[in-house]
């Protein structure tokens, strides 16, 4: 393994369609890395039995006159960012069916490309205001420094394909952002931008935003105005602004003074234990 390579492994960068990509912040992400830089496609995974085409249909497209059936696939892509850097990319609806046969298929593909380090990016709909900046967790390995803080629930194609990534020894980070579900299903550029910029930093890259700080103005202005439209809304969103700014001081204590802040949940839980 040369220098380079230990220092920049490469990467496969994975979103799917459907639960796990609210207002398709994820495949947008990808789509976005797709869109400006040079890539190219490099493999695909067939839709043949991993699909059910009344959820996942297939779209009838012309091309110069002609029409023509695509079907669901998994596409995966090569994307320059650099002269000296590259990542690679996988995007696809979420499949019905067969699960661990699709990302055995995916790692194989992965480690026929010399992959060492496989990020899934994912976002969810939260209580969370849109005035503040995008949440965006992030795990690695699906480990979290509390483990009783962790998610327990049903899981998505992402969490598989970290899960069996991690079997097989490669190193894994799962990024999710949450997008204020007051705000309805359409893209949230806001949250794409969210997980380039995480994604970057995560790889030490910095990723053309292109258009998607502007996008994100509009949305913003957009989600506000529904408060003007709802009184109730409006409180509903004061409420969490102040729940997200408690939050952020909390964790600006602990970082600055760890003991303080132990010795506010010691009295916080001795309060509760006296309730």
């Amino acid at each position: 393994m040369s220098e380079e390579r230990d220092e920049h492994p490469n990467v496969l960068i994975a979103a799917f369609e459907g639960w796990n990509d609210a207002c398709q912040a994820a495949t947008n992400a990808v789509r976005h890395l797709v869109d400006r830089y040079d890539a190219r496609e490099i493999r695909h995974i067939s839709c043949d039995g991993y699909y059910d085409y009344q959820v996942s249909r297939p779209m009838l497209c012309r091309a110069l006159g002609s029409p023509r059936i695509i079907w669901p696939q998994t596409t995966f892509y090569e994307i320059t960012i650099s002269p000296t850097r590259r990542i690679f990319a996988q995007i696809a609806p979420e499949p019905n069916y067969r699960w661990r046969e699709y990302c055995r298929q995916s790692l194989h593909i992965a480690d026929e490309l010399d992959v060492d380090h496989i990020v899934t990016l994912g976002s969810m709909f939260a209580n969370c205001p849109h005035t503040r900046p995008v949440p965006v967790d992030v795990s690695h390995d699906l480990e979290v420094e509390n483990p009783s803080e962790g998610y327990t629930g049903p899981v998505g194609i992402p969490t598989v394909l970290d899960d069996m990534a991690r079997e097989q020894s490669f190193d894994t980070t799962s990024l999710w952002a949450s997008i204020p579900q007051y705000t309805g299903n359409d893209d949230c550029p806001k949250a794409t931008l969210a997980l380039l910029d995480r994604l970057g930093e995560e790889l030490g890259l910095t990723f053309d935003p292109g258009d998607l700080e502007a996008e994100t103005r509009v949305w913003e202005a957009k989600a506000s105005m529904l408060l003007h439209c709802s009184d109730q809304l409006a409180e509903y969103v004061h409420h969490l602004e102040r729940d997200w700014d408690a939050a952020e001081e909390a964790r600006r204590t602990a970082a600055a003074n760890p003991a303080q802040a132990e010795q506010l949940v010691k009295e916080a839980e001795d309060f509760l234990k006296n309730l």
